[in-house]
This record gives structure tokens, sequence and C-alpha cells, in this order.
């Protein structure tokens, strides 16, 4: 591909691949480090994110005033005869977008690990595996190839399932990794189908290729042409195919299971995974294939059945999580029901709104949960690892900065107005999915949803920082203290990110949906429906307070086994909803039964049907070989020996003449001649 000019898009995406290169090179040298080697494993980590941090800037940079402007650098793999398989890079908005987020949000997770796996005695195994748990998500992101995609995408799982077992003498923490690793295997089935469909299609993995890409006008047009069982059109079949890899990935209902378990691994691993790169990745993944998705003979932009599919799915788990989350008492598993909330909202947001409206929220999203999860951290540090809330109270005083910059990220999640930019992209998708023309339904679950949000982040609040100590011992608040600096400061950097975001999603000024969409921003008028859903947002927000104050707020909690406020009005419910809706043990009573009774069917077959077939067969050939084996003992054996000692005999006979004396000779020709004389006189008398 010919360079243009310095700081072009096109100049930029030949060395787009530095961005993943670089933490991979840190996880490959890292592996063979020793442990002893702790400041070298962080210095290293930190080192090569920063660095892919910069590069990622200036492509971002280069896509500034570009309108939109796409970059692919494509080569060939290999060559399979005349067949070609190649491979690339794409660069445009989303890619730049994207990779800027993951490493600042990655490079800040990296610091306050320093700080939070200070003691561990695997601190450099730990490095190793977040370099390559970044590296994975950063080839995701740039990869201009669906097999590049799908390999990056199974390092990413492979890595989580390194990162969520890391303390693996705990069971706990074994079982969520397997468990992790399996369930996002199962939407990663339909993933791969979905490719192989895609390329037998178009012949190409290709996004884009010079208008030959799989994503591109041509082999689009000829996927919605053709349709499959049922009448669906070919093109919404493996767009589905696909959505069931996201929905793994983003643990959209029913694959959300393994996502609360993923909290086993230490707090920083689920900051990276619930923010900047696992379940990120199945957002991206729709966003990227977006064309795919939208495809529809009907035309209609956004109502396409694949993207109906993705609103359903997104509005049913945004609702979904939300009431699970309000039950909850261990502070990061109620943050990990906020995400997999969260992820509902980012799919309702591309399926009604588009690629800006999602990727505005998954943004956004990664900035302030991330501060959340590294703040639950900085509590469980400061409360010497105690993660049930009921057990904590009053912790700001003691913990003051990490109390204030967890407020913001709490304002943000729960989209407090004006000042926070999850106000503005939650409020987007709330937009969209109002003005959205098949249903309300998903508005509807939207809106409810963000009630609940704020309702357990106040519940969340109102636990931890607020009332008194209930810690096991007596004076346990004593012992609670602020976190160290390296972990401090980069909650303050994510907390001024959650608040600065704000300024480029704004509707008078919608920088960033320009940015994606390739338009120019420019100051513009706010329309009566969008200040109408402000209005109705920030009704929503008050009243998750309300309710979260008038619980939680009005009477001190005095003690850890004090029964939950929530619980004394509505028990059934609370119990309900703290059990999770029993969705793991319907899942343990079916599909794990089910599996377990075929694995034993499975290996009944293979003991005593295809194993007793084996034994079987062996059997006879042993049978078969003590035939043989007499046969040739006493038939071939016997016979050839009796043979060979006729033979012997004869020869014995006639060696007896053959012993050299003439003598015997010459009577032996005497004898002969006598008896043929009488033969001849004989036969000469008749």
């Amino acid at each position: 591909m010919a360079a243009l000019k310095v700081g072009s898009v096109t100049s930029a995406v030949q060395s787009l691949w530095l961005i993943p290169v670089l933490p991979l090179l840190a996880a490959g040298l890292l592996a063979f480090a020793k442990q002893r080697h702790r400041v070298f494993a962080g210095t290293l980590a930190i080192v090569a994110l920063v660095a892919s941090f910069i590069v990622a800037c200036g492509a971002f940079a280069a896509t500034l005033g570009a309108h939109g402007e796409r970059a692919v650098f494509n080569f060939t793999w290999l060559q399979f005869g005349e067949t070609p398989l190649r491979l690339g890079w794409v660069l445009d908005p989303l890619t730049a977008v994207m990779v800027v987020m993951v490493t600042l949000v990655g490079t800040l997770i990296f610091i306050f690990s320093v700080g939070y796996m200070a003691e561990d005695e695997n601190f450099t195994r730990f490095f190793c595996f977040l370099s390559l748990f970044a590296a994975a998500m950063l080839g995701l992101v740039i990869a201009n190839n669906l097999l590049l995609l799908f390999v990056c995408w199974e390092l990413v799982g492979l890595a989580s399932y390194l990162l969520i077992g890391f303390w693996y003498h705990k069971p706990s923490a074994a079982a969520a990794a397997k468990k992790a690793f399996i369930v996002t295997r199962i939407g990663d089935i339909g993933f791969f189908i979905g490719i192989l469909w895609l390329y037998a299609e178009t012949g190409t993995l290709l996004l884009y290729d010079n208008g030959n890409g799989c994503l591109e006008g041509s082999a689009l047009a000829q996927l919605v042409a053709r349709t499959t069982i049922g009448g669906m059109v070919v093109s919404t079949a493996i767009a589905l195919l696909i959505f069931c890899g996201a929905m793994g990935k983003s643990g959209q209902v029913p694959l959300h299971v393994w996502l609360p378990d993923a909290m086993e691994g230490p707090t920083p691993v689920s900051a990276l995974i619930h923010a900047a790169t696992m379940v990120a990745a199945g957002v991206f993944l729709v966003a990227r294939v977006y064309p795919l998705m939208d495809a529809d003979p009907a035309n209609v932009a956004g109502h396409s059945p694949a993207l109906c599919v993705v609103t359903w799915i997104g509005a049913i788990t945004a609702i979904f999580a939300a009431l699970i989350a309000v039950a909850q008492n261990d502070i990061k598993r109620i943050l990990a029901y906020s995400t997999v909330s969260q992820l509902g909202y980012m799919m309702l947001g591309l399926g009604t709104g588009g690629v800006a409206v999602g990727i505005f929220h998954l943004i956004t999203h990664a900035f302030f949960k991330a501060l959340l999860f590294l703040g639950a951290g900085s509590v469980i540090h400061g409360c010497h690892h105690e993660q049930d809330i009921r057990r904590m109270g009053g912790l700001r005083r003691f913990m003051p900065l990490t109390f204030a910059t967890y407020a913001v990220g709490m304002m943000a999640l729960a989209g407090f107005p004006l000042f926070f930019s999850g106000f503005w992209s939650k409020d987007e998708i709330l937009h969209s999915a109002f003005a959205w023309a098949p249903s309300r339904w998903p508005f509807y679950l939207g809106a409810a949803g963000a009630v609940l949000t704020t309702f357990y982040m106040t519940r969340q609040m109102f636990y931890v920082f607020f009332g008194h100590n209930r810690a096991d011992e007596p004076a346990g608040h004593v012992h609670v203290h602020e976190s160290p600096a390296i972990m401090v400061v980069p909650l303050v950097i994510l907390a001024a990110g959650a608040v600065l975001l704000s300024i480029v999603g704004t509707p008078a000024w919608p920088w960033f949906h320009a940015y994606l969409t390739g338009h120019a921003a420019a100051v513009q008028p706010v329309a009566v429906d969008v200040i109408l859903i402000m209005l109705l947002s920030t009704a929503l927000v008050a009243l998750g307070l309300g309710l979260g104050w008038w619980l939680y707020g009005r009477r001190r909690i005095e003690r850890a086994d004090s029964p939950d406020p929530l619980e004394a009005l509505q028990a059934d419910t609370f119990t309900v909803l703290r059990q999770k809706f029993w969705i793991d043990e319907a899942y343990d009573k079916t599909v794990v039964r089910l599996n377990r009774a075929l694995c034993r069917a499975a290996d009944w077959l293979d003991v005593f049907v295809w194993g007793g077939l084996v034994a079987l067969v062996s059997y006879l050939a042993v049978g078969i070989a003590w035939v043989n084996r007499l046969i040739d003992e006493y038939v071939v054996n016997l016979g050839f020996d009796k043979g060979c000692g006729s033979v012997r005999w004869t020869a014995r006979l006639l060696s007896l003449w053959q012993n050299g004396q003439v003598q015997r000779y010459l009577r032996a020709l005497g004898v002969a001649l006598a008896i043929f004389v009488l033969i001849f006189i004989w036969g000469c008398r008749g």
C-alpha cells in the first residue's frame, strides 16, 4: 500500500501493528522472567502499554479531521494453491477510539496492580498474563480479517481463564475460570460457524478490501439475495451466529452466568475484564460487523431482524441484571451484575441507535466502571480483603480519596444529570430506544433499569461509606486505612475521565457521534424530544436516589447481621433476587445434569459397547492366532519336518554310493552291465 503524507490515516495504519505487538513482546519476555524480578515485571508491562498508548494516540490523531476515512493494510499470510489467505488491520474512527481507550484504561489498571498485588508471590506471572490480555484485546480491535479477529478473540478467552483462576489454590477461583471458559466457548461455537458460513458465501474474511470485503456492498448484496431454512435471509442467519459470540463475551442473557463468578480473580483483573477488555469485545464485535447486522432486504436502517434481536436481548439483559444487583452483598458482585446490565444498555444502543450510540456508552462505561472496580479494590485493600458490604460502613472518614472518586464513579454509572458522562451516554440510548419504531418496550425496560441502577448503587454507597463500621472486631474500623498513592492516583485520573467525557457527547455538541459517523461536529439546538428524555432521565435518577435513601439512608444499619431493609419489606422478592432467579441452579438441573448424563452414557458406550467390541475383536484375533499356531506347529511344521526326514533318509542311502571308492563304482557298473545283458538276451528270445 502506498504511503500518503505523514499524519494521514493511510500512513498511520501501517504502524498500527505495533499497538498489540508491544504488550505481546512484554508478555513473552515476562514468561521467562524469574518470580523475584518484580520491579522488572511491573516496569516492563507498564512501559510496553504506555508505548502502545502513544502509538494509539498517533493513530487517533490521524483520524481527526479525516471525516470517517478508513484505511486498511492487507497482506498475504499463506498460499493454498491458487488461493491466498490474506490478513490485515484497519484504521477508522472505531478502531482509533477503542485502542486509545484500551491502552489508557489498561495502563491505569496496570499501575494500580503494582500496589494491589505488591505482596503476591506470583507478581511477575500476573503481569505476564495482564500483558497477554491487553495484547489480545488490542489485536482484536485492529483486525481487518475475521480469522485474525477470532484468533485474538480466543486469546482473550485464554487470558481471562488464566487471570480469573490466578489464585488457583482457591477452589472457587478455579471453578470460576473453568465456568467462564466453557460458557464463552458455547457462544464462540456459533461465532465460528458464522465465520465459516460467511467465507463459504463470500470467499473472503477480509472486512474491507477495496470494495471486495465481506462487509462491503457487493458481498452484502449477495448475502441479502439468498435465503436459508424458513426463508431467513443468509445475512441475518450469519449475523445472528456471530452475535452468539458477542453474547458470550459480553455476558448477555442467557450466557451471562460466567461474568459475576469472574470476581474470584484479583480485583485489577475484574476491572480489566469489566471495563477495558473482554466484555467490551462483544459490543465492539457487533459494532465492527454492523453493516452485516443491518443488512436487510427491506432496506430500513436499524430495523433488520438481526438488530431487533440485539435490541431485545440488550433490553432484557439490562433489566434482568439490574434486578439481581439490588440484592447482592459482595461489593464486586454488585458491580459485576451492574456490568452485565450496562452491557445490555450498549446492545440496546447499538440495536436502536447505531454504532455511535452504543460505543459512546462503551467508552464512558470503561472509565467509570474501571474507576468503580479499582475503587472497590481500594476498599477491599483498606479493609484487609473484606468484600461483604454488610461488614463495612463509615469508610468515608478513613478513606476520603477513595470515597470521593468512588462517588464520582457511582454518579456517572447512575446517570446523575449534566456533569457526568454516564448521564449523556445513557440518555442517548434511552432517546434512541424511545424513537425505535418496532416497539416501545425496550425503552420501558431501559427506563426501569435506570431506576434500579441508581437504587442499587445508592444502597452500596450507604452500606460501604456511611454509618459506622460493622467489622467483626469491636474496633475494626480503627484498622481501616487509605490505599497508597500508586493505587489512588489511577482513581483520580479515571474520575476525571468519567467527568470530562461528558463534554464530547452532549446533544448541543455531539462531537463523539460526529467523529464516529464521519460528519463535521457543530453546535446545534437541542430538540424538544431530547429535552423531554433528559428530564425523564433526571426524574428516574431522582426516583432511584430517593428510594435508596428511604430504605438505607434514613436509619443507620447497626449490625452486619441486621436484615436488609428491602428484605424486611419484601422478603420473598428479595430472596428471588439474591438467588439470581435460580438461573445457575436451573442450568445445573437441566443443561449440566443433561451433560453429565450424556457423559455417563458416552462412558458406558465407550466401556461396554465400543470397549466390548474392541475386546471381542481382540479375543477373536487371539483365537485366530492360537489356531494359526496349532496349524503351523502340528500341520505345517510337522509335515515339513517329516518331508525333510524322508529327504535326509534318501540322501543318506544315496550317500552310501557316493563315497569316492572307484572299486565300488566298477562293481556297480559290472552288475548293471550283467543285468543289461540278461535283459537283452531275454528280449531276443521273446
